[in-house]
């Protein structure tokens, strides 16, 4: 345990998110998700929810300011707009944090390549469908 560090944050994901440069991205995915198939380096944070890793992550993951989009979450199928209970939640967490950010939602055809890209695949265990999220990492200023 650390102190003012989320114990969710475990020590491969702290390691993993020290590592990541600016730029880098990383998704955090349902229970439904093939993570195993998707990610260059896959870390299970089985028995947590999408909100509360994304929540832990969020405090200390510097997101990317320099680009117009570095936040983007999954849709209902082709829906691309339509808002599940869980998309609220990560809108709503991801604001607590980047008030200015938006969360721009990604089509499967589009989303699944950029998870297979990421630095990085962070797979909880989140029952519901379409829970998954990609950050990209930004800078911390001098």
């Amino acid at each position: 345990m650390l102190k003012g560090i989320n114990p969710v944050l475990s020590p491969e994901l702290l390691s993993t998110l020290r590592a990541m440069g600016h730029g880098d991205e990383i998704a955090i995915v349902d229970g439904n998700y093939p993570g195993q198939e998707h990610a260059r380096r896959l870390i299970r944070l089985d028995g947590h929810a999408l909100i509360p890793v994304l929540d832990a992550i969020m405090s200390v993951l510097p997101i990317d300011d320099v680009v117009p989009e570095a936040i983007f979450r999954a849709t209902v199928k082709e829906h691309r707009d339509a808002l599940d209970p869980v998309h609220r939640d990560i809108i709503a967490c991801c604001r607590k944090y980047e008030p200015a950010q938006p969360v721009v939602p990604l089509l499967g055809a589009d989303f699944y390549p950029r998870v297979m890209a990421a630095h990085a695949v962070v797979q909880t265990s989140e029952p519901r469908l379409y829970g998954n999220v990609i950050l990209r990492k930004g800078v911390i200023y001098p």
